[in-house]
């Protein structure tokens, strides 16, 4: 190839400028119209999967129609959704829970209430039944429902015993969640009914019958109806809507009257006569707090908090052998921590779209199974505090029965029963 050859053949070669951070204006430029692209397609991508998506979300119904929750004492009209106290002094987290005993574990489902009559102890099932629990044996003594038991489902129609207290006869007075209230003889295994759910009081029916307590006499019943819209079995949809449509009432055995002593409750649950009968205690898990209702003497008829702002949201309340009282704690306020129900409590739209996407034992799942119990005084003063922080041994703690210096813990939830031998003070 001649020289003029080789010039014609070759390509004039235009100066390269470089920019500051090294890339030629083409690498810049081609990059950039590459990275451009790429976020579009994965926005288009994002918009094509989360559209149908939220648009679901909004079309779905939420089971619960939820308003902003707040602590509403007697006098003010409203007030902030307090912050829980502090787990410290003598409600400092402790493992104490962790020294009891399972007993009949898998052969109870639910053991809610405890109650004795003498040495022998009487419980109601989550599969509708009240047995008696006798040197190792668990017998049936009685069913107010019929049908198989197997489900949250089949409750309606098998009955769930809730509330069980011995009464002055030897008989059991049992509050069932569904069916009413009962007196049963545990000897013959008779069973009368006091009162039937379907019995309107005032114009509403008793959806949600709970707990009850029973004067000496045995003529009085002071009990608990939850809701008049939700039954147990929504009992965490009640939780989270914060119904306020619960009630405490009076039965009187003689003339078999019933009276709304307390209207407008959240969630109504737990109920105590005190030691002189004069006042009844009710436990407002939704608040987290307890109300009382003075039955007699010069206060007759007239009702203050008796303990607010409570580390845990209260479920059953019993006597304690020191003039006070034991309440379990359906579930804790950690502070310091956090604590779920108070974070919802003043968000609606989260827990109308958390409801929308999961189901009760799902959202159930999310609650920890830490168990706290609490010893209130006569004033209603924290007196002490046992913990199961991880729910190891005594998980769901709803009631806690003392007899013959032990402490009997019920549970809403567990296939067993726990004893724990009572603590020093």
């Amino acid at each position: 190839m001649s020289e003029a050859d080789g010039l014609r053949q070759r390509r004039p070669l235009r100066p390269q400028v470089v920019t500051d951070d090294g890339r030629t204006p083409e690498a810049k430029g081609g990059s950039s119209f590459s990275g451009r692209v790429f976020r579009a397609t994965f926005l288009m991508l994002a918009v094509s999967l989360l559209a149908p998506l939220l648009v679901a979300v909004m079309l779905l119904d939420s089971p619960i129609d939820p308003q902003p929750l707040r602590q509403i004492p007697i006098i003010a009209l409203f007030s902030s959704f307090k912050e829980p106290p502090l787990l410290l002094g003598v409600l400092q987290p402790n493992t104490k829970l962790r020294q009891a005993e399972r007993l009949f574990e898998n052969q109870l489902i639910g053991p809610e209430s405890i109650a004795n009559i003498g040495d022998v102890m009487f419980t109601g099932t989550a599969d509708g039944r009240v047995v008696k629990l006798d040197h190792g044996d668990v017998e049936t003594i009685a069913r107010f429902g019929s049908g198989p038991c197997k489900t949250r489902g089949d409750e309606p129609a098998c009955g769930r015993p809730l509330g069980v207290r011995a009464g002055p006869n030897g008989t059991l007075f049992v509050a069932d969640a569904y069916k009413g209230l009962f007196e049963v003889d545990p000897r013959k295994r008779e069973v009368k009914q006091l009162l039937s759910s379907e019995t309107p009081i005032e114009g509403r029916r008793l959806s949600f019958v709970n707990d009850l307590a029973v004067t000496r006499d045995g003529r009085k019943v002071y009990f608990t109806d939850s809701s008049s819209r939700w039954q147990r079995q929504d009992y965490l949809l009640l939780l989270m809507e914060g119904t306020d449509d619960g009630r405490l009432l009076e039965y009187d055995t003689k003339t078999r009257e019933v009276t709304v002593l307390l209207d407008r409750l959240r969630f109504p649950n737990g109920v105590q006569l005190s030691p002189e009968e004069d006042f009844v205690l009710v436990a407002e898990t939704t608040m987290a707090r307890i109300r009382r209702f003075y039955v007699s003497g010069l206060m007759k008829g007239g009702a203050d908090l008796f303990v607010e702002n409570l580390p845990g949201f209260p479920d059953n309340i019993r006597a304690s052998s020191s003039g006070g009282y034991w309440v379990a704690m359906a579930a804790v306020r950690s502070n310091p921590g956090f604590s779920m129900l108070d974070f919802l409590s003043e968000r609606p739209y989260l827990k109308r779209l958390i409801f929308k996407l999961l189901g009760q034992e799902t959202v159930m799942k999310l609650v920890p199974r830490y168990s706290l119990v609490l010893e209130l005084s006569d004033s209603g003063a924290f007196r002490r505090s046992l913990h199961d922080p991880d729910g190891q041994v005594a998980p769901y703690v709803s009631e806690v029965h003392e007899h013959g210096g032990h402490l009997y813990l019920g549970s809403f939830r567990s296939p067993f029963l726990c004893r724990l031998r009572l603590p020093a003070a």
